[in-house]
């Protein structure tokens, strides 16, 4: 959901705001299966609907808005998205059902929750328990842990995007839902493109303001600010200035306090950690949610809390990103409330993820008066005996420097900036992929060789990976050559070659990884020829191959299937949309690219024939970290090995639900089991 998206579009059992044109009216058909029935909500980008299946079951269609709808990136991006978004099941997700593109309307038709949403808990009862809101929380993060191991990204939690199965007061556990993981994904990359920013202000990860990333550990941040609210009653950093001040904040301001037992404190402070890497992933931060909650029991909730008046600053350098506020929004966000004073900082060149930072006040430096402007009687100082003597001393000094160097200093006028005498060293750990790879990476630089050492660590979550993977080993600078590798025995490693990957990386590397265990590690580790001359040379340096690598890797114009435990973002499940009862359903696992489904490249097939794929192989160990279930209540039959799938008896609607290694609660599109009669 993009930024300024009204709360009430989020929000289904809000009065519908009757100041906008509808975009539909009731009885109208929505695409072949559905009906509009009645207006539920609305909201900048669109309108939620309540229609009606053809069976009369009652869905929530969001309409986006014509000037969405007219936007032909918006309908390619809203196509691509489809597949993934009808794969996302969890028992704490609102399901998207459809996706309909007709004409000039484009609707995302998701389950209908009735029991409003948090957003109207909390604006009746105040702050909420600790248990009670660490409870809610962590069906929150075993949300946010599926799709991000399906390989979707929120962009957008906040209360009001978690809806209840029933109202307030007379729920329990499992009735968290959360929605709009649909919105998010279509418009997210038109909102960067127009704006910068993706979210709520209140809401947004440090990192999105200051470098415009939106990733897995942004959903957590802005979860640990929902669990702040949940708390208090109010977000951290609401008070006074503008939404622009407010997200703002998220960057340059700490976040103030709360009265509550020091155990959540802690938790608190690792959820809104300012550094992405730091933070907990989302399938940790449910562990730590329910670990915590029984022991605060007792605990009651906090009075009500006001918002302060003013921050205080962090350390951390101020950031902003270019294109995020507009001239007269950088002057408010830039005033002396927020920043010091100064000149506007230098944006740098546009089109780069640019950096601004406030520069520090310079206080003015008053030049010497003129003959006619000093005071009668009085000698400027610049003309006196002692000035000329300090001057004639400064001339001698620097032309004495000058023969000094010309005489010691290397040939050719180069002089190289020498290398830290002391040890350094550098770590840097990165997401969880959807696979369940995560790799952390160690640098340490020794003076008496003059070398560093690059020691990569990959872990595996519940399936053991194997397969290739691409390392980018860079310069120190830009327009430094790739340095000289000399990797440890123990991995077979080749230069990344593009014909035969697919993959452009300069200074890249092949590591055939022949096994990651399923919950251990694997280590591999080279040596470089590579100096640099501080700590903070060395830490950009293990910065940069890692975001190379993955912006590589990313990169949606790849095609072919290299690298799949590091490219693979999901995985379909697709069956026939019609099959013969007492006959074998044939069940397709098709990878899900940075680039969209590719459906040349099967995973698996089912009943299989032949070798499983290299693809299977190195995500779930082929056919071992594969298995098959029935969603239609009996209809299906699934044998011994959970590989074969076999139609029982007719039925309207079926599904075939999945586990294949790191990715579960798979589930294929609905299908109907007929008799060989009606084929």
């Amino acid at each position: 959901m993009v930024d300024g998206d009204a709360d009430e579009s989020s929000s289904w059992g809000r009065r519908f705001r009757g100041d906008r044109v509808q975009l539909a009216q009731a009885g109208q058909a929505l695409g072949a299966g559905y009906r509009f029935d009645r207006p539920v909500g609305s909201g900048a980008i669109g309108e939620v609907w309540a229609v009606r299946g053809a069976d009369g079951s009652v869905y929530a269609a969001k309409l986006l808005r014509p000037e969405h709808a007219s936007d032909p990136d918006i309908v390619e991006r809203f196509v691509r998205e489809r597949s993934v978004l009808l794969g996302l099941r969890h028992p704490h997700i609102v399901a998207v059902r459809d996706l309909v593109v007709e004409g000039p309307r484009l609707a995302i038709v998701m389950d209908f929750v009735p029991g409003g949403s948090l957003r109207d808990a909390v604006s009746a009862t105040g702050p909420l328990r600790p248990s009670a809101s660490l409870e809610v929380m962590a069906e929150v993060f075993d949300a946010l842990a599926a799709a991000h191991t399906a390989g979707v990204v929120h962009r957008d939690i906040k209360p009001d995007n978690v809806l209840l199965q029933r109202p307030w007061g007379h729920g329990g556990p499992g009735d968290i839902r959360v929605s709009d993981f649909g919105v998010s994904s279509v418009l997210g990359e038109r909102a960067r493109h127009t704006t910068g920013l993706v979210g709520t202000p209140q809401y947004m990860s440090p990192e999105l303001i200051s470098q415009g990333l939106s990733g897995a550990a942004g959903d957590v941040y802005s979860a640990g600010i929902m669990l702040y609210e949940l708390l208090s009653g109010r977000t951290p950093f609401a008070g006074p200035g503008t939404d622009f001040t407010i997200a703002y904040r998220h960057v340059s301001s700490r976040v103030p306090p709360l009265d509550v037992p020091e155990d959540l404190r802690t938790v608190l402070d690792s959820l809104l950690s300012k550094s992405p890497e730091q933070r907990p992933t989302a399938f940790a931060a449910a562990a730590l949610m329910r670990q915590l909650a029984p022991r605060l029991a007792d605990v009651p909730a906090l009075p009500a809390s006001a918002t302060p008046d003013t921050f205080q600053e962090t350390d951390r350098p101020a950031t902003v990103v270019r294109g995020a506020f507009t001239g007269a929004e950088w002057e408010a966000l830039a005033g002396p409330a927020e920043m010091p004073e100064g000149p506007v900082p230098e944006l740098g060149q546009a089109g780069s993820a640019t950096i601004a930072r406030p520069m520090p006040r310079r206080e003015p430096v008053a030049r010497p008066r003129l003959d006619s402007e000093s005071p009668e009687g009085v000698r400027p100082f610049w003309r006196t005996r002692k000035a000329l003597l300090l001057a004639c001393s400064a001339v001698a000094l620097i032309a004495a420097g000058v023969g000094g160097f010309m005489l010691m200093g290397p040939k050719g006028g180069e002089q190289p900036q020498p290398a830290s005498g002391t040890a350094l060293s550098a770590h840097l750990t990165g997401q969880a992929l959807p696979t369940g790879l995560s790799v952390s990476r160690e640098a340490r630089f020794d003076p008496g060789t003059g070398r560093t050492t690059l020691t990569l660590s990959y872990s595996a979550q519940k399936a053991a990976l194997s397969g290739d993977v691409l390392e980018v080993v860079p310069g120190l600078g830009m327009a430094d050559a790739c340095p000289a590798v000399n990797w440890k025995e123990g991995v077979v490693v080749a230069r990344n070659q593009p014909s035969v990957t697919g993959v452009e990386a300069a200074c890249g590397w092949r590591l055939s990884v022949e096994n990651i265990p399923a919950g251990g590690t694997l280590q591999v580790s080279a040596e470089v020829e590579l100096a640099p001359v501080d700590q903070q040379a060395l830490d950009g340096w293990l910065r940069a191959g890692q975001e190379v690598a993955s912006k590589t890797l990313q990169n949606p114009e790849v095609r072919g299937t290299a690298y799949v435990i590091q490219r693979l973002q999901g995985i379909e499940v697709r069956t026939p949309s019609r099959v013969v009862s007492n006959q074998p359903v044939v069940v397709k696992l098709l990878p899900v690219w940075p680039g969209g489904v590719d459906q040349d490249n099967p995973l698996y097939v089912s009943p299989s024939t032949g070798k499983p794929s290299q693809m299977l192989t190195a995500v779930a160990e082929g056919e071992k970290g594969v298995r098959f279930a029935d969603g239609c209540s009996g209809a299906l039959a699934v044998d011994g090995s959970g590989l074969s799938v076999t139609a029982l008896q007719i039925s309207p609607q079926c599904t075939v639900r999945a586990t294949v290694g790191n990715f579960t609660d798979l589930q294929s599109s609905p299908f109907s089991i007929t008799s060989r009669e009606a084929s």
